[in-house]
This record gives C-alpha cells, structure tokens and sequence, in this order.
C-alpha cells in the first residue's frame, strides 16, 4: 500500500510542482521550467485534444481529484476495520457517565 501511494502521489507533486514553477517563470536555468515551454505544452496539448489551451489545467485539476477520491476511498475501504474501531474508541471517550440517563435520575422526574 505504501508503494501504491508513492506511485500515486510522485507523479502529482512532479506534475503540480512543474506547473507552478514554470507559471511563474521560476526556472532555475532550466529550460523545463520556462513559460515559453509552459505555454508551447498547453497549446500542443490544446491542439491535440481540440480544446482551448486555458481550459486543460482546471480539466487535470478535476481529474486529479477524482482519482484523488477513488484513492481514499479504496484505503477507507482497506482499513474500514480500523477506521470504525477508532470511530467507537473516540466516542466512548466523548460520552461521559453524566451524559449516560440513568434509572434513578429518571424515575424520580415530577
């Protein structure tokens, strides 16, 4: 499950980290990371898909949350045991024997 998270992660830090370096131009001396070469990939993308080059960065926003919400979903799926042991750990510790009504306190109501 680890290597499935690197794997998933890696290439969005790479990706998100590449997009807002070369949206600002902070290039380092690397010609990857320029705004020239930031926009000429949108605008190869943009011809391949047949869209506007603008709209592919909310597009991959989307799509990686999507995948980001199917990714958590199966490790909430994987660890639901767990997941629902803490659930019942953290509620019994929130419900003090004050709150509990108990017979007495009850029957003695006018």
């Amino acid at each position: 499950m680890k290597w499935f998270l690197i794997f998933w992660a890696g290439p969005i830090v790479f990706l998100g980290g590449w997009y807002w370096l070369s949206y600002y131009d902070i290039n380092f001396g690397m010609l990857m990371l320029t705004r020239q070469v930031h926009d000429l990939t949108f605008e190869i993308y943009g011809k391949a898909l047949g869209v506007p080059p603008e709209t592919i960065p909310p597009l991959v926003a989307r799509a990686i949350a999507v995948d980001s919400l199917i990714v958590f979903a199966v490790l909430g799926f994987r660890k639901r045991r767990s997941i629902a042991a803490w659930w019942k750990a953290r509620q019994a510790l929130n419900s003090s024997p004050a709150d509990i009504a108990s017979n007495e306190s009850l029957s003695s109501a006018p």
